[in-house]
Parts: C-alpha cells; sequence; structure tokens
C-alpha cells in the first residue's frame, strides 16, 4: 500500500493558512482582549436555555431558522419590506463565507478596506477569490470611488469597523452601494454601539447585504448565531450556499429570548449597549491622560496606536490582564506609521473592571 502525502492531497490555499490564534485567558483575572459583551447575557436569554425541553436536544433544529428571521426583521424595522430577506448563520462570519461561496467564482476579486476583520482575506482566497485591499482614508472611512473602480465581484465594508473601532460615513457607505459593480457585503457587528446603521440600505439596493451578529452587545458569542439582511434573491442565495441546520436549536431559542421587547431582553441589550458607549468615552478619556491616543470610537472598544503595544500586551498579562495585541497593521495611515503598525484593542466593560485595566496600563508602560 502506498504511503499517502495528505499535505499534498490538500488545497494549496488551506495549505498556506495558519489556525486562527484564538485567545487563552485561563490565567488571566480579567479578560478585554475580544470585542463581547462584558456584563454576560440578557436574562430572558439565560431562562429560554434553563427552560429548554430534553426534546429540544434530540431534534433537529429548524432548517433555515424561520422564526428567527421573522424576529430579525422585526429587530431590524423592516417587517413587512417588500423584497427584503433574511439568511442566518454560525456567527455572521458564516453568513460572509456563504456569502462569498454563493456570488464569488474563482478569480473573481473581492475588495476591502484595510485594515479590517482579519478573516475577510482569509475567506476569499478559501473561496478562490481574489482580495485586494485598500487602504483607509486619512479620516480612516473607506476611500470609496477606488474600491468601486476595482470592479470587484464582491465589495467589504465594515462598518464600525474592526479592528480601527472607526465608524464608515454615510456618503461613502451609499455610494459603494450605488454604484459597486457585484454585491455588497456591509458587516455591521457592532451596530448596536454605533451613532448610526446602514440596514436601510438592504431594502433600497439589491446587491447590498448586511450582516450582524449576537456575538456582541446580545452577549450570546457562545452560542454562535449570526444573520444577514437583503433583497431576497440575495439571500436566498447564501441561504443556497450555507445548507441547512447552521442554526442550533439552543441558540436559535436564547436569540429569540433576546429579541423580545421586554426589559430583561431587548430593554436588557439596548441599556448595556447605552451603558458601554458611556464607558468607552470614559476610557478614552482616561487613556489620554496617561498620553494614549485611542481613535474615535463607535464600537464597544478602544484602539490604541503605540509602538509598544506588544510589549505592554504582554506585560500586562503577566499582572493578569489580557489585552488585544495587534502587530503588522498597514502603515498607510499615520497613526500607524507612527507605530510600526502595532496596536492595542481594549474591550469595555464595567467600569471597575475598566479602572483595573487602565492601573495594570499605567503599571507596564
Amino acid at each position: 500500500m502506498s504511503a499517502v502525502n495528505i499535505r499534498e492531497l490538500a488545497r494549496a490555499e488551506v495549505r498556506a493558512l495558519p489556525l486562527y490564534a484564538a485567545t487563552d485567558a485561563a490565567d488571566c483575572t480579567i479578560d478585554v482582549s475580544n470585542t463581547l459583551n462584558l456584563w454576560g447575557a440578557p436574562p430572558a436569554a439565560q431562562r429560554a436555555l434553563a427552560d429548554a425541553p430534553a426534546a429540544a436536544l434530540a431534534r433537529y433544529p429548524a432548517v433555515y431558522a424561520g422564526p428567527l428571521r421573522s424576529a430579525v426583521l422585526r429587530y431590524a424595522g423592516l417587517e413587512g419590506a417588500d423584497g427584503v430577506g433574511v439568511v442566518t448563520g454560525c456567527g455572521s462570519d458564516d453568513v460572509l463565507d456563504s456569502a462569498m461561496r454563493a456570488f464569488g467564482a474563482p478569480g473573481d476579486r473581492l475588495a476591502f478596506s484595510a485594515p479590517t476583520f482579519s478573516m475577510i482575506p482569509v475567506f476569499a482566497r478559501l473561496n478562490r477569490l481574489e482580495p485586494v485591499a485598500i487602504p483607509l482614508t486619512a479620516g480612516y472611512d473607506v476611500d470609496a470611488e477606488r474600491l468601486v473602480e476595482i470592479g470587484a465581484k464582491i465589495t467589504y465594508l465594515c462598518t464600525p469597523n474592526n479592528p480601527t473601532a472607526t465608524a464608515l460615513s454615510r456618503a461613502a457607505v451609499e455610494y459603494v452601494a450605488a454604484h459597486a459593480a457585484g454585491i455588497v457585503l456591509i458587516d455591521e457587528a457592532y451596530a448596536e454601539f454605533a451613532p448610526e446603521t446602514f440596514v436601510d440600505l438592504a431594502a433600497r439596493y439589491e446587491r447590498v447585504i448586511v450582516t450582524r451578529t449576537f456575538s456582541k452587545a446580545f452577549g450570546l458569542a457562545g452560542l454562535r448565531v449570526g444573520y444577514g439582511i437583503g433583497g431576497r434573491d440575495a439571500a436566498g442565495m447564501v441561504e443556497r450556499a450555507r445548507g441547512p441546520y447552521k442554526v442550533n436549536a439552543m441558540a436559535e431559542r436564547a436569540a429569540l429570548a433576546a429579541l423580545d421587547e421586554s426589559p430583561d431582553a431587548l430593554g436588557w441589550v439596548r441599556a448595556h449597549a447605552a451603558l458601554a458607549v458611556e464607558n468607552r468615552e470614559r476610557l478614552a478619556e482616561a487613556l489620554r491622560a496617561m498620553g494614549f491616543a485611542s481613535l474615535p470610537s463607535a464600537a464597544n472598544f478602544v484602539f490604541v496606536s503605540s509602538a509598544h503595544a506588544v510589549a505592554l500586551a504582554r506585560r500586562m498579562r503577566e499582572r493578569g490582564v489580557r489585552v488585544g495585541a495587534l502587530a503588522g497593521l498597514p502603515r498607510d495611515l499615520e497613526a500607524l506609521a507612527a507605530s510600526n503598525g502595532e496596536a492595542l484593542r481594549i474591550g469595555v466593560g464595567p467600569w471597575e473592571m475598566m479602572q483595573r485595566v487602565l492601573h495594570v496600563l499605567e503599571e507596564s508602560s
């Protein structure tokens, strides 16, 4: 029997990709490295999981999460909107990956602004697309005309942007939505913390798909559930590429409970999103007082460029606090050029937690 070289059998795109470097906070008392809801999950969602019947575990979930899709449209203010559809997935990144698979053929281009969500070029390459990066403008907006000029089959926008936390302008986003050659994916994972959202464009432009997640403001990251809103035909194509049963029964149950218009569901989510915004501004002010400049944030985290970011994060971890350390970022922007492409990403949570983060940052500087 001849030997088999498994690496040679694997696709070249897969061999070239490293595994995702997930953070391990087991040795930390405080972890603000991920952009999650640091207050937890809505009581209504927790109760829905605790009260789930045993039979729910033994049965398949809804094939395409029909009840959740209807609840999402109500939440987005698009219930009854003509021609609008919803596709759900195992996190919004699953929806983004499925959209690339649905609309991109091998060799097609995917245009995006850099820096942005690190998985976008990864998903593009796995789907045999050519990722084309265009630097953000000096004001941390997308260069809309340059993105459109690429003529890409798929254009990706992220607002508020990860990792910079900055919001894109309505003018730039609408320009791309109106003039792009193909599908426009607008990633709104942090919509609940932003001054404005763009889900209305999904009802105005057939090419637009807006993706969101229950992992951030809704505090359900452990359940991995997200969705995309777009034209009914566009959402239907993504659903075909996504496949059935992608949202498990417990995730759908919790997400539905969290979308209820009650104080311990959506009321809780909105109250804690507002608290995150309040603490975000307090954190940014405190950082400035310490000599750290953060970019204007519209998300539930702050982005601090520093030439010593990686070393700072290591020293903070030794003191029991984990923050996000970013390196190798594009240096087209002034702040990143000055920091040699290094930055800290600090999630926002209860103020007592933020005080501890600030204290350890000062000790580590």
